[in-house]
């Protein structure tokens, strides 16, 4: 939809959305075909890598070790329709778009099968997205053979980030005018579009 290389994110809004962490799209060559599994995320800071776990059933974690895996890990997303553009009634000559923030990090895949790591792994996992919570779970909630026998059925993955491509696209091209538009547009919409309205007044892009 646009060119390689506009709208990245800076370094900061990087870092940011990686401690964010969410549910990311794991990415992986395999021995005929490419690997995809969509898994919850956490950002190790210490370790500069992306955590996350999947079903020993699933054969992708068998393919780490061969080359380099991406994760897709999207922000916040909405389409955007030329209705909202003040511009579209002076001259007409608007089109539909869709806004979006998305982080997609390049590295080495490994995976971890011993209870230790996944143990520390799922109760970080699961105390980053119980935060804020006003009664909060905990993994020690649960009966210690419940939770060693639902370890034993998965495998832990360590995506070692090589390097993080960022992009915000957030009709920066637009007017003030067309932008606070868009705004007032996606703030009437689905959760999705306001939070996509949210982050384009975090960015700065409503005219006010």
């Amino acid at each position: 939809m646009i060119l390689p290389g506009k709208f990245r994110l800076s370094d900061e809004a990087i870092d940011a959305s990686l401690r964010a962490g969410g549910f990311g799209h794991l990415i992986t060559p395999g021995p005929e075909s490419l690997e995809v599994t969509s898994i919850p995320l956490r950002y190790n800071a210490e370790n500069h890598s992306v955590e996350g776990h999947i079903a020993r059933a699933n054969p992708h974690w068998r393919y780490a070790n061969g080359g380099e895996s991406v994760i897709v890990l999207p922000a916040t997303d909405a389409y955007v329709s030329p209705e909202y553009y003040p511009s579209k009634r002076v001259h007409g000559k608007v089109v539909p778009t869709w806004n979006y923030e998305v982080l997609y990090i390049y590295g080495q895949l490994v995976t971890h099968d011993d209870d230790q790591w996944l143990r520390e792994h799922v109760t970080a996992l699961t105390t980053q997205h119980e935060s804020g919570r006003q009664k909060q779970w905990t993994v020690t909630d649960a009966p210690k053979e419940f939770i060693d026998a639902q370890l034993r059925g998965i495998v832990g993955l360590e995506l070692q980030i090589d390097r993080v491509y960022g992009k915000a696209k957030m009709n920066q091209n637009r007017s003030g005018p067309d932008r606070s538009g868009v705004i007032r547009g996606l703030e009437q919409g689905t959760h999705s579009e306001r939070e996509t309205a949210a982050a384009m007044i975090a960015a700065g892009l409503d005219e006010a």
